[in-house]
């Protein structure tokens, strides 16, 4: 079994070729550029943990092809067994990263699917959860395309568009979601130059948004994450743009953490704040951002870059991954089916529901 034909011209970070999984190695960016290959779930599991991957939808692609590695290798003809097993890799997937929402969500349809062919042979259940993760890595990219042409109307031609993160193709299967959208302005003739924060402690807007604006000639500078407020002050940013990893019903957003900084600095300087998703970010179960798991990593992060120690040794550190910053400073969510504005808890619920 093979994934879709691969385009030179699109950024595809997740492979599934023949019975493997391969990754770009988004730790390395930009200055190598290097595939790993997975033939196990746990190798996969470590790999979402440790960032080889990363990017909520793309991090619920893994999990997908994660959990079709982990089902080739259970050796029982009892379904009852099958599904035991099953319920331990997914276990041991959900466990990477708490806060991207899309990764239980990739986790249970997996598990739906495999519990609405219950009349299937074990070798059958495998194969079509095979085809299950090829399913959710070909129509993330559809999303997102989708999710590009409901966003791109709000850029103007012209913008000067400032990015927090990485929400492009490296954190989908291709395309992007926040970087979708600017893709498909530029793509509709428009002219957008991007600004891309630098997005500490990981660098993700230095090391991958800038990398992948390159490659797809669309103008990008890149500023420190302190500068956006000076910038906006000038009126030298016309509307930012970020992902999410997690959308309440109320419409407050858990994205990398600092995006609430930005938030906050765009509703100053009354700018567009703008956020790209797909409905499987949404989690219509937590009634605000309140119940948003945050996830905190290691210090060293922040303490030193690669091997490079920044500052003293045995400084107290505190790593929160995300922040959630509050509907109120949300001027739209766009989502592959529509954007929503105003009445988020409604809207929300019918962008979700909408068949």
């Amino acid at each position: 079994m093979s994934s879709c034909p691969i385009d030179s011209k699109v950024i595809r970070p997740i492979r599934f070729i023949a019975g493997q999984c391969q990754m770009l190695d988004q730790r390395l960016l930009p200055s190598e550029e290097v595939w790993n290959t997975y033939t196990t779930y746990e190798e996969v599991a470590e790999a979402i943990r440790s960032m080889v991957v990363r990017g909520a939808p793309a991090i619920g692609v893994a999990a997908a092809i994660g959990v079709a590695l982990g089902v080739r290798d259970i050796e029982t003809e009892s379904a009852s067994e099958f599904f035991q097993q099953l319920e331990e890799i997914c276990a041991v997937l959900a466990a990477t990263r708490p806060t991207a929402v899309n990764l239980f969500w990739a986790l249970e349809r997996m598990k739906h699917f495999a519990e609405s062919n219950l009349d299937r042979s074990v070798v059958e259940l495998k194969i079509g959860l095979e085809y299950e993760a090829l399913a959710i890595t070909q129509e993330d990219e559809q999303i997102n395309r989708k999710m590009g042409s409901n966003g791109a109307p709000l850029l103007p031609d012209g913008s000067r568009v400032l990015t927090h993160c990485n929400a492009g193709a490296l954190a989908t299967a291709a395309y992007g979601t926040a970087l979708g959208v600017i893709r498909a302005a530029v793509e509709s003739g428009k002219k957008i130059a991007v600004i891309a924060d630098e997005t500490r402690p990981f660098l993700q807007g230095a090391r991958l948004t800038a990398w992948e604006l390159q490659k797809d000639n669309i103008p990008v500078t890149l500023i420190c994450d302190n500068m956006a407020g000076y910038l906006m002050s000038k009126g030298e940013i016309d509307c930012v743009i970020v992902g999410a990893d997690r959308i309440a019903a109320n419409g407050d957003v858990a994205n990398k953490i600092g995006t609430y900084t930005v938030a906050v600095l765009a509703k100053e300087h009354q700018i567009p704040f703008y956020v790209a998703a797909p409905i499987s970010t949404i989690d219509l179960s937590l009634a605000d951002g309140s119940q948003i798991p945050i996830e905190e990593r290691d210090g060293r992060e922040i303490t030193h870059i690669k091997d490079y120690q920044l500052a003293p040794s045995g400084i107290n550190t505190c790593n929160p991954a995300f922040d959630v910053t509050p509907n109120r400073l949300v001027t739209a969510i766009i989502t592959e089916n529509g954007v929503v504005k105003g009445d988020y808890l409604t809207g929300l619920t019918q962008v979700v529901n909408k068949r």
